[in-house]
């Protein structure tokens, strides 16, 4: 939190807030952010709510136009107010957007736009890239990265905000694509640079929260002419993903994965209904932005499988001719 802080005291104009809300952290964190920033809004949540919480809870004490949420560990670089808040101020119309995100000092490329394959599953995109190499495309991501994620205020509170019993991972995501159902355009901006201090690997429950929020956002924003024709591959890739678990060690957190998703699934029913209702958008210009190739570097040996990539490229490519022409104007 340290240098989150010391970079942003040298940046922030007037009139600008910094919130930090602290979900019951045992190491002295709300009195040091008072000690270093003293004119931060300090919200100490009394016990761990979780990510998405937090950020509610956060955007509710702003004030401001433009929010933008931070993690704790992700440090901006010189320029990156200015640049940041550019997309507002130059009008391009975008519901929400991502900084270029770095990591190791700046070395590599962390998140430059997040990805999102047809089964759900998201990641960065770019994960390991050189900086000095990596080109943000001028496309729309599917996902932008809740490491430093910007939007209007207003937007936010109407979008409903970060998904609050997901507790942690995949909230990004589903923000992003009910942004997208109502119409809502997302994009980068390269200028704007953090450097995220990320290790994927953060204990067996990561597992469980993924897996059950993933299916979560299916769910709950997935049009159900897309949901009709992914069902058969939907099916297949939990059955492939039993095995995957079971050698990966995680497969306790899977069945754990489904036994919340069980008990949640009247709720996001509930909720996909409110959800869909405010779609504008065809569920072909929904699914352009999402992709067939597994290709991140965390799904290891599977998502470099040849066969395996061939046959999704193959029933994604039947999945958007059963969709229908996309919209003129919504195409990739």
């Amino acid at each position: 939190m340290g240098p989150l802080l010391d970079a942003l005291s040298d940046q922030l104009s007037d009139g600008d807030e910094i919130i930090v809300v602290d979900n019951a952290s045992a190491d002295g964190t709300a009195g040091a952010v008072r000690s270093m920033a003293p004119s931060a809004i300090v919200i100490e949540t009394g016990a761990n709510l979780g990510f998405a919480a937090a950020c509610n809870l956060g955007a509710a004490a702003a004030t401001g136009e433009l929010l933008c949420f931070l993690n704790p560990d992700a440090v901006p670089a010189g320029g990156w107010r200015e640049a940041i808040a550019a997309p507002l101020a130059e009008g391009r119309g975008w519901a929400a957007w991502q900084a270029l995100v770095t990591a190791e000092a700046g070395r590599v490329v962390n998140a430059r736009g997040g990805v999102v394959h047809f089964t759900g599953i998201a990641w960065a995109g770019g994960a390991g890239e050189p900086v000095a190499s990596a080109a943000v495309d001028a496309g729309e991501p599917g996902f932008v990265s809740g490491a430093c994620l910007a939007l209007v205020r207003d937007a936010f509170a109407q979008a409903g905000g970060f998904p609050e019993h997901y507790f942690l991972y995949h909230e990004d995501v589903d923000l992003s694509l009910r942004l997208r159902l109502a119409g809502g355009r997302l994009g980068v901006e390269p200028r704007a640079r953090v450097d995220h201090d990320y290790e994927f690997v953060k204990g067996p429950a990561k597992w469980r929260y993924l897996e059950r929020n993933r299916w979560a956002t299916v769910i709950r924003t997935y049009p159900g002419p897309l949901l009709a024709v992914l069902a058969p591959v939907l099916i297949a890739t939990e059955l492939a993903l039993i095995g995957v678990s079971i050698a990966g060690g995680w497969f306790a957190q899977k069945l754990r994965a489904w036994s919340d998703l069980i008990r949640w699934l009247p709720r996001l029913c509930r909720e996909r209904r409110a959800i869909q209702r405010r779609r504008t958008i065809r569920a072909r210009d929904f699914a352009e932005r999402l992709v067939a190739d597994l290709g991140s570097p965390y799904l290891g040996a599977a998502g470099r499988s040849r066969l395996l990539r061939t046959g999704l490229a193959a029933y994604w490519a039947l999945a958007l001719r059963l969709l229908g022409r996309p919209e003129p104007g919504r195409g990739p």
